[in-house]
């Protein structure tokens, strides 16, 4: 059988540029667990310093996942098993970074949520947790952070910023501050007056009010 050769040069350069690109994001996902396992031993310190009783810990979920918990808020950081390409259309795509190497635009992610402790101390399968920021990585280890305010602001230059130590435990700690200042806070009461006995029935039987920072106690299904 004769397979072409650009064909076969392809699939080896794709799959070993993917290789990498994971090897990378994969790399940095483990310096981003082992940074905050060091968050959450500084946070236990201060907390028996300070004989508070504040709970903090920290939780391994597997390879691609772990979670640290402070007061009332969890942040889970989740790496996708798999690589990305940018639409043509993002702007990371115009950067001359991209543009002298396309190859530069695959990617790994790293997802960093919030979600209030208490949804899983109750198991509220309804409530909502939020994606503040994900942490985009090459087979160069430059990144960029997609994110809400502090993350999205400082993180964003691709060209020049490469993980290491440093901007890892800046990133997590960024994360934390923005969580600790992101409250929950109550929805309009005109959105929550009215609620059906069945729903009241739910509510009580399987915790079907959902909870969310912006949302507060709802009865009806999230728009935002």
């Amino acid at each position: 059988m004769q397979v072409k050769p650009e064909l076969t040069q392809l699939v080896f350069d794709k799959s070993e540029l993917k290789q990498k690109v994971y090897r990378a994001t994969k790399e940095s996902f483990d310096l981003f667990r082992t940074t905050t396992r060091e968050i959450n031993n500084h946070f236990e310190e201060q907390k028996r310093a300070q004989q508070s009783n504040i709970h903090f810990e920290f939780a391994d979920r597997g390879d691609f996942e772990f979670q640290i918990s402070f007061g009332g808020d969890i942040l889970l950081f989740m790496m996708h098993s798999n690589i990305f390409e940018f639409s043509r259309d993002h702007q990371v795509m115009k950067t001359p970074y991209i543009r002298e190497d396309a190859t530069r635009s695959y990617c790994g992610i790293i997802h960093i949520y919030n979600f209030l402790a208490d949804s899983f101390t109750y198991q509220r399968d309804n409530d909502l947790g939020y994606l503040i920021g994900r942490v985009f990585i090459n087979r160069e280890r430059h990144y960029f952070i997609e994110g809400k305010r502090e993350l999205g602001m400082l993180f964003n230059n691709f060209n020049t910023s490469v993980i290491d130590n440093t901007s890892v435990q800046s990133i997590v700690e960024s994360a934390i501050e923005y969580t600790t200042n992101f409250d929950l806070l109550t929805p309009p009461y005109d959105e929550v007056k009215l609620v059906s006995v069945g729903e009241m029935r739910a509510s009580m039987d399987k915790k079907s009010i959902v909870t969310g920072k912006r949302l507060g106690f709802r009865f009806q299904s999230d728009t935002d």
